[in-house]
């Protein structure tokens, strides 16, 4: 029984002393009091024209802000523009006929639930320098 305690005792010293070891940060050298700046948001183009792909199977990418869109369970603004009963008189791109798939294939009458959030996949682009070299080249026709 003295043991436990003992151990204890030695267990609680130990953490303790811990306590007071040097704090290491993701930060590096930046102390915690020190305040980094917030990069500014990127503008994204209010509209554009529509963008070229670079490689087979990629999503479209979106020609214009997708700030004020809200998409959640209940609601998917990119429908209201985009959807097969609505694209023809808002000119917009009409969702491709395999978001109305399954995974089975089956055609439903609305898009399926793994295709109904669009910007897991679409994304709009921003004016921004690249943050890293990219040294890509579009595949075939592709990029044009």
């Amino acid at each position: 029984m003295k043991g436990k305690y003992v151990v204890s005792a030695l267990l609680a010293a130990v953490v303790s002393l811990a306590a007071f070891a040097e704090v290491t940060s993701l930060r590096g050298a930046q102390e915690i009091a020190d305040t980094n700046t917030v990069a500014p948001i990127k503008p994204v183009p209010k509209m554009q024209d529509k963008l070229a792909l670079e490689y087979v199977h990629q999503p479209p990418l979106i020609p214009h802000s997708t700030d004020m869109v809200q998409i959640n369970p209940s609601n998917n603004g990119c429908l209201q523009c985009h959807d097969v009963d609505k694209y023809r008189r808002t000119g917009a791109p009409r969702v491709s006929p395999t978001h109305y798939m399954d995974s089975n294939n089956k055609v439903l009458s609305d898009v399926a639930p793994r295709r109904y959030f669009c910007l897991q996949c679409h994304v709009s682009q921003s004016d921004a320098a690249p943050l890293v070299e990219n040294t890509f080249k579009p595949a075939g026709k592709f990029g044009q």
